[in-house]
């Protein structure tokens, strides 16, 4: 009997390997077309964000922030909901964290301090998605068009806020003040120096913490169910007497709060301090995170250690290939996103029609 539809593994595992095996094809005809060897970039790229320990190191530091944007979009796609406001509700995360910091930072211990920051983080990041939600669920405005607002909203606020009173009196700079010890986010390698002197901290830990939670709550729970029921069919859901409003509320709350919490990485453990622009695109990559991971714990992690390492090895490949600029690894970041994304059904046809034939019992002899 012919299968109409692709079995589990293949959707998971067999459909995204092939798309990010095109797109690095693709990079790597791109690669030749700047006049440099496709193989030998790749083998500079693997050894200097891999197996290089300190640039595996930066990897896992970048993977840190991405793995939370892209349990922010993930999330909110089981619901069937496209927060592509990740961006702004890391911001605005940020402005919590900070907020919390600025208040607390000279008189609460680490211990204290760095929990309270964290529930500052989530909860400025929930708060900015909730209206959205809010929006979608009881007035119909779709949450594409309203994240997108709210991400423009989030980057003119913020730059109202730090310009107009984070600065300190007699600085330049467009950021707060430097946090106090009790503020960072312990490094990872005061346990292991072998990582040597680079910002991959706690968070790294939190996020794993964070996937694990993510992959009971959605596969291994009731609400899950409800949540995933929302996402395939609001009518069935509803008649199986889910509130749709209130689902789509709260996923798009904890959607906000994962992504403001992907703040903490970069603001508490890296910079220890808030400026402009520091999601740097954070939320966008979450996208492409949740697309290729396929909303699955594993697959987001995976995803986001690849961009991480798209990021550490394309800087020092840029380094000593100068032919090959650093804009490059974010058009190859596009790629991905074009064959995970847009085309990520692309090869399902002939899959399916591999199987198939692999499945049709070969007639008898005679």
């Amino acid at each position: 009997m012919k299968k109409t539809e692709l079995p589990r593994w293949a959707t998971a595992v067999v459909l995204p390997l092939l798309n990010l095996v095109s797109a690095l094809l693709a990079a790597a005809l791109v690669i030749h077309l700047l006049g440099e060897s496709p193989a030998e970039s790749m083998a500079i790229l693997i050894n200097s964000a891999i197996i290089n320990p300190e640039g595996l190191s930066y990897t896992l530091f970048y993977a840190s922030t991405f793995i939370f944007t892209g349990l922010s979009v993930s999330i909110a796609m089981k619901a069937g909901l496209f927060n592509i406001g990740s961006e702004g509700q890391m911001y605005l995360g940020g402005l919590g964290l900070t907020m919390a910091m600025l208040a607390f930072d000279a008189t609460l211990p680490a211990w204290l301090m760095i929990p309270a920051a964290m529930i500052g983080a989530a909860l400025f990041g929930a708060l900015w998605a909730f209206i959205p939600g809010y929006l979608q669920a009881k007035r119909g405005s779709h949450v594409v068009v309203t994240t997108i607002m709210f991400n423009f909203i989030a980057a003119s606020l913020m730059n109202f806020i730090i310009v107009k009173y984070l600065i300190p009196e007699g600085q330049q700079n467009p950021a707060s003040r430097v946090f106090a010890a009790a503020g960072e986010m312990p490094r990872l390698n005061q346990w292991f120096p072998i990582l040597g002197d680079t910002p991959l901290n706690v968070s790294f830990l939190v996020a794993i913490v964070a996937l694990a939670i993510y992959g009971i709550m959605v596969w291994r729970s009731s609400w899950g169910y409800q949540l995933r029921a929302t996402g395939l069919n609001q009518h069935a859901a509803h008649y199986a007497g889910v509130s749709i409003s209130r689902m789509i509320i709260v996923a798009m709350l904890i959607s906000g709060a994962l992504a403001g919490l992907a703040a903490v990485n970069s603001v508490m453990g890296s910079t220890h301090y808030l400026s402009l622009n520091f999601p740097a695109g954070a939320g966008f990559v979450g996208i492409a995170i949740a697309l290729m991971g396929r909303q699955h714990s594993v697959g987001i992690f995976l995803s986001a250690v690849l961009f991480g390492a798209l990021i550490q090895g394309g800087f020092d490949l840029s380094l000593e290939k100068p032919n090959i600029p650093q804009e490059t690894f974010i058009f190859i970041q596009g790629l991905i996103i074009l064959f995970c994304g847009a085309m990520e059904n692309f090869y399902a046809p002939a899959v399916l029609k591999l199987i198939n034939l692999r499945a049709t019992p070969v007639p008898a002899k005679g």
